[in-house]
């Protein structure tokens, strides 16, 4: 069993980290005997879903004064230094942690170690390998599935269960690897695209997101994109 790790739960809008923002950062450090917790909810700089809000229970109220994303991840890896990280499906935590990263140009490469992955390689018999099943399986007691440090938790004594059970036999299973990404780094909202919304704002004398100048170049594309689908086009004359 790993000495030295942090377990890492994101709630998100999505699960495109290109696309979609994070709402919600839980993680579990585990340094030898001690145990340390991390929970911060995100300022997604967009309107969460209903279906997310319905899903994990994270309102829009609820992060209209939350820390940032900046401020958020920088106090993440304070938190969990360059320990591997553990997680249900941590390729997707993680991608959100490496695009963030790689927009602001830090290096940041982890070891990454799967309960869902291991789960399925060792529980076959079950039906289901979402994590509140494991956690029923093994008796696992949560505050409720889909917030980031409930989830957290819960993953470390599913991670330690496996461990326990199964890791004497098999160790390369349970060492740590890096994963691979294909991310790029997203780059910022033209002036052009700043210049149209502005136009297209005045026509149709709405207000903007006062997230636009902070957004990415896809952000405002797809903002730019929901504006058209509920309000409709500029004349092409209004345009120019």
């Amino acid at each position: 069993m790993l000495s030295d790790y942090v377990v890492l739960d994101l709630e998100m809008t999505g699960v495109n980290p290109k696309s979609d923002s994070i709402t919600e950062i839980g993680a579990v450090r585990v340094t030898g005997d001690t145990v340390k917790t991390f929970g911060m909810l995100v300022h997604p700089r967009t309107k969460i879903p209903k279906t997310i809000e319905e899903l994990t229970g994270i309102t829009n109220d609820m992060v209209s004064d939350a820390a940032s994303l900046d401020e958020a991840m920088k106090a993440f890896l304070d938190f969990s230094g360059d320990a591997p990280l553990v997680g249900h499906m941590i390729t997707v935590d993680y991608s959100f942690v490496k695009q963030w990263a790689i927009n602001k140009r830090i290096k940041y490469e982890r070891m990454l170690l799967d309960t869902l992955k291991l789960s399925r390689s060792f529980l076959r018999e079950l039906p289901s390998y979402k994590l509140e099943s494991l956690c029923e399986y093994y008796g696992i007691e949560t505050d409720g599935p889909h917030r980031a440090l409930s989830d957290a938790k819960a993953t470390n004594i599913l991670y330690r269960c496996l461990s326990t059970e199964f890791e004497e036999d098999n160790p390369k299973e349970f060492t740590p690897k890096i994963v691979q990404t294909t991310l790029k780094k997203q780059t910022p909202v033209t002036q052009q695209q700043i210049r149209y919304l502005m136009r297209y704002a005045e026509y149709m004398g709405i207000e903007l997101s006062e997230e636009l100048p902070n957004m990415t170049r896809s952000e405002a594309s797809r903002y730019q994109d929901k504006l058209i689908e509920k309000y409709g086009k500029m004349p092409k004359e209004s345009s120019i």
